[in-house]
């Protein structure tokens, strides 16, 4: 609703014009006999360079296929990572690649230790370095890994906001539980309420994407 006088802008309900108090059509200036006097309501001045704020992007939950095509990015970049993390240690294996073009084979089982250890600690570090991938991206302001964010996905918690490096954390080893039962905690995913994967649901996490 407009002033007729000033031309300013009055909310619906307001008695007069902050502006230049002009009375707004339909208050009446009298009042029956008998009847208690209204109170005129006043809106408050505007504030200088106040705006309205604009509406925040239009979001939907991301699906299980969009949320496959993902991970699928992000399996990529992490194999091409743990390659390099893997040859050097394959080269300095005493039967590893090296001793393979010489010609070394293990001859005891013994031989088999120190291979074994190599590869538990290699399985180590890929773990922590998946663990880092996925937590601090989706803890950053990204909120995303690299699969993700070329999709347009985005990691929030229940609110839509930003998610903790602990939250993340919590996220990442739950998808382990997923796992282990068949994948079906990833499936879930596809067939949720809220596109929610079980370790979503135990991490309170929503995975979005924005329109």
């Amino acid at each position: 609703m407009y002033c007729s006088k000033c031309g300013a802008n009055v909310p619906d309900g307001t008695a007069f014009c902050s502006a230049c108090g002009q009375p707004m059509p339909g208050f009446a200036t009298s009042q029956p006999a008998g009847a208690t006097p209204a109170t005129p309501v006043y809106a408050p001045p505007a504030q200088p360079g106040w705006r309205a704020p604009d509406a925040g992007p239009a979001v939907a939950y991301a699906g299980f296929w969009l949320r496959l095509v993902a991970i699928i990015i992000d399996v990529i970049v992490l194999g091409f990572a743990g390659w390099i993390i893997f040859l050097p240690f394959a080269a300095s294996m005493r039967y590893g690649m090296h001793g393979i073009f010489m010609g070394g084979r293990p001859q005891r089982p013994e031989d088999f230790f120190p291979i074994i250890g190599t590869l538990f600690r290699l399985a180590a570090i890929r773990t922590v370095l998946n663990w880092l991938y996925f937590s601090l991206l989706e803890s950053s302001g990204w909120q995303a890994t690299l699969g993700k964010k070329a999709l347009g996905l985005e990691v929030t918690d229940l609110a839509g906001r930003r998610i903790s490096f602990g939250r993340a954390t919590g996220r990442f080893f739950a998808k382990y539980i997923s796992a282990i039962i068949l994948m079906i905690g990833f499936l879930m995913a596809g067939f949720t309420e809220k596109k929610q994967a079980l370790h979503d649901i135990l991490a309170g996490t929503l995975v979005i994407r924005k329109l």
